[in-house]
């Protein structure tokens, strides 16, 4: 099962109002519980269990913020005319692809459609994001080395 998977599973769990799945299978074991109220998912666990059958060491568990929250209140009249690159991962956020280099990229620069944006580090495995847009950059929506959810939104684009 991949993290897309997983992800689609989260989001769906929390809109048919189910209190709690468990899923198991030969190398994953999920549990996803939600409130019932406003079914705001409140805490994931997900372990990968080793191809050995060997006995893992128990995972703290993941705790997932609603999105809505994550999502900043500012600016609404502006972001219309803008695309919203948003996370495709759960993981931390990074401008830099190491302590010692440039930022990818900067407010007022101009991307184009395949140019690395950003790193977003998931399970000890640094993903580049890529953009899908050209344009230029209008504002970074995330602090550098912070902890992005699924679908948050990162960068505003100009695409013209």
């Amino acid at each position: 099962m991949d993290l897309k998977e997983i992800q689609n599973l989260i989001k769906f769990v929390a809109n048919s109002g189910v209190a709690e799945v468990k899923l198991e299978m030969d190398d994953v074991k999920i549990t996803i519980r939600t409130t019932l109220e406003g079914n705001v998912t409140e805490a994931t666990y997900v372990q990968q269990l080793p191809a050995q059958n060997i006995l893992p060491q128990a995972a703290a568990p993941q705790q997932i913020a609603p999105v809505a929250a994550a999502v900043p209140a500012a600016e609404p009249v502006e972001k219309n005319n803008y695309i919203t690159i948003k996370s495709p991962i759960i993981g931390t956020f990074y401008r830099k692809p190491a302590p010692d280099k440039p930022m990818f990229v900067e407010v007022g620069k101009s991307i184009a459609k395949g140019d690395v944006l950003c790193v977003i580090e998931a399970m000890k495995l640094f993903n580049e994001i890529e953009s899908e847009v050209s344009g230029k950059i209008v504002k970074i929506l995330v602090d550098d080395m912070s902890p992005v959810e699924f679908d948050q939104p990162l960068f505003l684009v100009d695409p013209s």
